[in-house]
């Protein structure tokens, strides 16, 4: 059951959604490829979970690698593929994609993939309100990947609650020889009960000497405890303190798909800093202690895209589309005015500054957001979500005050009716 309700998974939402993939076709069909690859290695494994009994954590990682490699792949695809016009689809998949790691999660696989589907909410909403009046492949294509997480999510509670279950008996194969998953349509037969020769089976076991010697050491009586040792108080753990020190218990190092190397620790590498101009998107990226960022000439349909850079300063000159932070540490904005938004995704420790209007700002994930506002974007849009320590910075006068308001972080919840009213809650702090 377990390997069949894995198969209806691929035959249904991830079926539809590698149908509309190739319909889109593009990048977003080259990166289903390596999702359908993705499962079909999961599927071996889970297949394999019902044929033997559970190896050591070396061999699980060995057995597991080649889901690893494809979602490797996926998240490196998109890496690559910056430019790409359809990267919120492309970034859709890989921030959702190691939900695949559900087999290595102990006792809650099922709330790891919920996390994960949560995770890659932001993009496919985005997918979502950029093509809903454009084109309703999209919108299905979205709404299939999501689908396709949340049965998963059922799959896992009905069939492996608190982690993977290692039903058979058999030993894991070696590497290279995992046995593909049983066809598609019924179970395979039962195999006959095992049959057992019971004419050289006997209840006079052993000789006779060894049973003698045996019953003469149970029918000592009270002499049998003579040779045991008086427990004394320094012996006792809870009358002798020192002796409850002693090594910390072995515990095994928890593994994610995606970071997994049979090679030993994944070493982050240093990547050169990327300033350039791609049409109409300046890509910054992997910046370090640079003050001196400055995006000139730009035009209104241009976007500011600003990648895993850290104790930096950006400078925007003139009116852009959009500018976008994402997984960015320590980092400072400040610019004239954006048409749409700005966004902070996936950061910690930033601040912004507007000297001219922005209409949006939206903030996911991070924490740590200072915004300082002119007196033009007072009509702000500020949408937060999953996200700590945001202040708004309100202009008093013309030398320079601000005032410092809090955002709200903590929310009350009632039940009114049918529906439910939420309300913020005021920091007593």
């Amino acid at each position: 059951m377990s390997v069949l309700g894995y198969q209806d998974i691929i035959n249904g939402p991830l079926s539809q959604y590698l149908a509309l993939s190739a319909k889109i076709g593009g990048d977003v069909a080259k990166h289903a490829d390596f999702v359908k690859k993705a499962f079909d290695a999961q599927l071996q494994y889970v297949t394999l979970a019902t044929q033997c009994s559970k190896p050591d954590q070396n061999k699980q990682m060995e057995l597991l690698k080649p889901t690893s490699d494809q979602i490797t792949a996926i998240q490196d695809f998109r890496e690559k593929n910056r430019a790409s016009p359809f990267f919120n689809h492309l970034s859709a998949i890989s921030e959702s994609i190691p939900a695949l790691g559900w087999v290595c999660v102990s006792p809650t696989p099922g709330p790891h993939v919920k996390e994960m589907n949560d995770a890659g909410q932001f993009y496919t909403n985005r997918v979502l309100k950029e093509w809903k009046e454009k084109d309703a492949t999209h919108v299905e294509w979205a709404r299939a990947w999501v689908q396709t997480l949340t049965e998963l999510q059922q799959y896992i509670k009905q069939n492996h609650t608190t982690g993977l279950v290692w039903s058979g008996k058999g030993a894991a194969p070696a590497s290279g020889a995992v046995p593909p998953p049983p066809p598609m349509g019924g179970c395979p037969p039962p195999p006959p009960p095992p049959t057992f020769d019971m004419s050289n089976m006997s209840l006079e076991g052993g000789s006779a000497d060894e049973r003698s010697a045996l019953f003469a050491e149970i029918n000592q009586g009270e002499n049998i405890t003579k040779n045991l040792k008086k427990v004394t108080a320094d012996m006792q753990t809870h009358k002798n303190p020192t002796l409850r020190t002693g090594p910390a218990p072995f515990k095994a190092p928890t593994t994610q798909l995606g970071s997994v190397s049979s090679k030993g620790p994944v070493v982050e590498v240093a990547k050169p800093p990327v300033f350039t101009r791609d049409g109409k998107k300046w890509l910054i990226e992997y910046q370090k202690n640079n003050p001196n960022l400055i995006v000139e000439n730009a035009e209104m349909n241009n976007v500011v895209y600003v990648f895993r850079s850290e104790g930096s300063t950006l400078t925007v000159k003139g009116k852009v589309n959009n500018i976008v932070f994402d997984s960015c540490k320590k980092c400072s904005l400040l610019f004239d005015s954006v048409v749409a938004s700005v966004e902070f995704v996936n950061c910690q420790s930033v601040q912004m500054q507007v000297l001219g209007n922005v209409p949006t700002i939206s903030i996911d994930k991070t924490d740590g957001c200072q915004m300082y506002l002119s007196k033009d974007s007072l009509g702000v849009e500020i949408v937060s979500s999953k996200s700590s320590e945001m202040n708004v910075m309100l202009p008093v006068d013309d030398n320079g005050d601000y005032t410092e308001l809090p955002l709200p972080e903590q929310f009350k919840t009632t039940i009114s009716g049918k529906t439910l009213k939420t309300v913020c809650v005021d920091s007593l702090g």
